[in-house]
């Protein structure tokens, strides 16, 4: 085995990439990285029958997105490629027929039909599941005979019938297994020539040189029978890894029934990558600073394997978007515009496909939301012409928007209904939804005609001194500050979630402002 770690993340690209699978590339990434090792990307693509050439792309735009580099694998090839289990299946046949030359396999010749009838009387007899071994016993002449006459085959593992196979895991410690329990005589090889998974897995981590495997819990049953295969080749197997679940605060696997578990999901709901590996990279694992802000090389430098935890992890969707705000509020303001263009435009990430039966509801972007829509040139334009606005316009605004609405986004999908007062004029609000709790509809009259010269007041006033006239103005009317600016901004915005009063009304325009509150004055 290679002194050097090599440590492999190999999905089948059966499915999206998910929280689970992300938390066990993290991981060997992290692990590699903190070791000076190298991390390698494999596609176990041998189900062919759920096989889509979308979930390779899933995962290579994934692995990007989130910043986790490969050293070899994918488009970047190797020197113990291909990487990719279905360009190597005369590789798999080749070690397949190695070991029934050893005696360690046997050709199996049971059809579909026998198998089926042993597993109805292993049904009705409450009988342990899995194959009788009845081809394990058959002579050299009747394997000839069987060749000869072109029966179907299969390649089956000779399995001990007695004894015990032990492993040891970095974090369970020894473990023990017996025999008896693991599966009986599993197919290595099916009649179609196509390997399964347990031997297209092992021929392809013996020959990469894998030192560590790193996986979910969830293939402790699977490890012994790989224990068992790696003594039948007469190989000496990787070291042994087996992360904590990820559960959801049920304290049962995380699902689509929690919220997101797709990549894909979070990206369209608005996560940074940023927050997705800070977090999840604390997910079963501690690191000795005890801090929860972490880049990805500083995640890196300081990984240990006995650090991990061998309690499941529980996904807690609320810390995550804490993590989320914070990478937000991290952001320049030219990189916070970068980031939420595509959902206040909905194009990009904000296009990507939602499970609808996620119980989150769908996020609120695109041009319907924000007024602002994607030019083919790659602009942003102002989708109603009656604005005025040219693209250069769109561009400057947004950008001046950027540090007020900083501090309020939890999510990337937040900024499309932010920034709409901005580039449509919106509709006066019902005269219910204007008036405060604590006031009358003479009262809130009173204050819309008070703000006119509140607001034509702002361009000749720094912040400070804006909001000492707001105060001002609001202690002449009698009323709390907050009763003062509500009305206001229900005016000027048509909502009641908007950025920053003040900054939004000299972005927006003391003209427009005004012109807005006269509007809603005309209603009262």
């Amino acid at each position: 085995m290679s002194d050097e770690v090599r440590v492999r993340y190999a999905p089948s690209p059966t499915g999206m990439q998910h929280i689970g699978g992300v938390r066990t590339a993290l991981f060997n990434y992290l692990y590699a990285r903190s070791r000076g090792g190298k991390f390698i990307l494999r596609l176990e693509d041998t189900d062919r029958t759920r096989y889509d050439e979308k979930y390779v792309k899933n995962l290579y735009d994934t692995m990007a997105w989130l910043g986790i580099d490969w050293d070899e694998g994918g488009d970047k090839g190797g020197e113990y490629g291909p990487y990719v289990q279905s360009e190597r299946f005369e590789l798999y046949k080749k070690y397949a027929m190695e070991l029934v030359e050893k005696g360690e396999a046997y050709y199996c010749f049971c059809d579909s039909e026998r198998l089926e009838r042993i597993r109805k009387i292993q049904t009705e007899n409450k009988l342990p599941p899995g194959y009788d071994r009845n081809c394990r016993h058959l002579t050299a002449e009747e394997v000839s005979a069987n060749l000869a006459a072109g029966k179907p085959y299969v390649i089956r593992l000779k399995v001990p019938l007695e004894g015990e196979t032990k492993f040891h895991d970095h974090l369970l410690g020894d473990i023990v297994w017996k025999n008896e329990d693991i599966s009986p005589d599993p197919i290595l090889l099916k009649s179609d020539g196509f390997p399964t998974y347990h031997l297209a897995n092992i021929v392809d981590d013996h020959l990469m040189h894998i030192t560590h495997v790193m996986r979910a819990q969830e293939w402790i049953p699977s490890t012994p029978l790989h224990v068992q295969m790696y003594r039948s080749f007469g190989w000496q197997h990787p070291e042994f890894c087996h992360l904590p679940m990820v559960n959801g605060s049920d304290g049962k696997k995380l699902s689509k029934r929690h919220g997101s578990t797709s990549l894909n999901e979070f990206r369209a709901r608005g996560y940074l990558p940023q927050a997705i590996v800070n977090y999840v990279a604390l997910l079963g694992c501690s690191y000795e600073d005890g801090r929860d802000m972490y880049t990805l090389s500083e995640l890196a430098a300081g990984f240990k394997l006995e650090h991990l935890n061998k309690a499941p992890a529980v996904f807690d969707y609320k810390k995550l978007e804490w993590y989320n705000g914070q990478y937000i509020r991290a952001l320049t303001d030219e990189e916070l515009y970068k980031w939420t263009l595509p959902f206040i435009t909905g194009t990009g990430d904000a296009a990507l496909e939602i499970n609808p039966d996620n119980p989150q509801p769908k996020p609120k972007v695109g041009p319907e939301y924000s007024g602002v829509a994607l030019g083919e040139d790659g602009e942003p334009y102002c989708t109603d012409s009656s604005m005025g606005m040219t693209s250069a316009d769109v561009k400057k605004h947004l950008l001046e928007l950027m540090p007020l609405i900083k501090e309020r986004l939890h999510f990337l999908t937040d900024a499309a209904e932010m920034v709409r007062f901005l580039f449509t004029e919106p509709v006066v609000p019902p005269k219910t939804d204007i008036i405060p709790k604590k006031l009358d509809e003479a009262k809130t009259r009173e204050v819309l005609e008070k703000s006119v010269s509140f607001i034509e007041s702002l361009p000749s006033l720094d912040h400070e001194a804006a909001e000492a006239l707001a105060k001002k103005d609001a202690e002449e009317l009698g009323i709390k500050l907050g009763d003062f600016m509500m009305p206001i901004r229900l005016a000027v915005t048509g909502s009641r979630v908007s950025p920053p009063l003040i900054g939004s009304i000299l972005i927006l325009g003391v003209d427009k402002a005004v012109a807005r509150v006269n509007k809603t004055l005309e209603t009262f």
